[in-house]
């Protein structure tokens, strides 16, 4: 089975686990703060605070900004449910915007019209490693006052005009098992120029606490272990190379495929394709998930349902009309792309989507 998503553990990570086991310390000591010093480095920027998931990053993200009741976060419609569902965690209300049709990320010319007097902040999702137009994002946010809370968890490694995604506000990052880097199935880092707002994060992931029984305000135990972090500490250096051969293998894919939509990427964008989407007519993606599964290459839609139709936000009364969103749901579908693939991998996918493809229409169309 060739699989969508591939963790790459060998034995720089298994040694780093070992030894922090023979250590006797394992929360919260030297290698979660090196590997928050690391992280920080190769983002550039000041502070990063390692948690316990991104989900927990995003949290404490907006914890630490004082977002809470009564205010209002700006989220695209289309993206994994976490990214909302903190700003409810915190007692804010998510207010949707569409995505644009071509990269699935924010549509920044419709996020004027989602602000009202109670926004705070504006939480754009890089997503599957294609990053937000930030220039345009920014304006807007520093014109009208607005947070901006990076949700970089499947874009680490990508960049906007030269910097890297995550650099821009405040972000949070995951290492769950199939992000380009893990932690050992969970673990996130909250990112940010910010001292006070580190400062914050740090207390709100240690139940509130800096100086040990002191606590100073009300957290969380959101903690990444040591073993997590050296897992992190030997993953990150080798996160360039991995992107580059996500890259060349996306790449591969884009010139092999025929009869469906291959994914872009925009002037200034650097994409790191944590997944490779395609567009596939809505009638016909079942049918293609399937012939491929037959074929032993497993595939997945990210994602099924945009959160409007999630029977959480409909029981909510959040919800709008976002035709992208509602048509991309339908059509998107994510083949293998990690960086484990062969050469043999790639054309065993390019050949049973192209013979899946021509067997539907009688011919090998290129792109759709």
């Amino acid at each position: 089975m060739i699989r969508i998503a591939q963790p790459a553990i060998g034995p720089e990570e298994e040694a780093a686990v070992l030894a922090v086991l023979r250590s006797g310390r394992l929360a919260l000591g030297e290698r979660v703060a090196a590997f928050e010093e690391a992280f920080a480095a190769y983002l550039g920027v000041r502070h990063a605070v390692a948690v316990s998931s991104g989900t927990a990053a995003l949290v404490v993200a907006m914890r630490a900004h004082g977002i809470g009741a009564d205010d209002e976060v700006v989220v695209p419609v289309f993206t994994f449910a976490a990214t909302a569902n903190a700003a409810l965690l915190v007692g804010a209300q998510p207010v949707f915007v569409d995505i644009r049709a071509d990269d699935y990320t924010i549509d920044v010319a419709q996020i004027e019209a989602a602000i009202t007097p109670r926004t705070r902040a504006i939480v754009p999702v890089h997503l599957y490693g294609h990053p937000v137009d930030m220039t345009a994002l920014g304006e807007i946010a520093q014109r009208r006052g607005l947070v901006v809370i990076e949700d970089a968890c499947q874009a680490l490694g990508a960049s906007w005009q030269g910097r890297k995604a995550g650099a821009f506000g405040t972000a949070s990052f995951s290492f769950y098992a199939t992000k380009s880097i893990t932690t050992g199935g969970e673990g996130g880092m909250l990112t940010t120029d910010d001292g006070e707002v580190a400062r914050r994060a740090r207390l709100l992931r240690n139940q509130g606490e800096e100086e040990r029984y002191v606590t100073e305000l009300l957290g969380h135990n959101f903690r990444l272990t040591e073993i997590a972090a050296a897992l992190g500490l030997a993953q990150l250096p080798k996160l360039d190379g991995w992107n580059e051969h996500r890259r060349a293998n996306a790449a591969w894919l884009s010139e092999h495929l025929e009869g469906v939509v291959t994914p872009v990427e925009r002037p200034g964008a650097h994409h790191v394709y944590q997944q490779y989407t395609v567009r596939v007519p809505s009638n016909q993606r079942d049918a293609l998930c399937a012939a491929l599964r037959e074929q032993e290459i497993e595939t997945a839609v990210y994602y099924p349902r945009p959160l409007h139709r999630q029977p959480l936000y409909q029981k909510l009364g959040i919800g709008g009309s976002f035709p992208q969103a509602e048509r991309a749901s339908q059509e998107v579908l994510s083949l293998p792309v990690h960086p484990a693939l062969t050469q043999d991998d790639l054309e065993r996918i390019a050949a049973a989507v192209n013979g899946v493809r021509r067997r539907r229409t009688g011919v090998g169309t290129r792109r759709g």
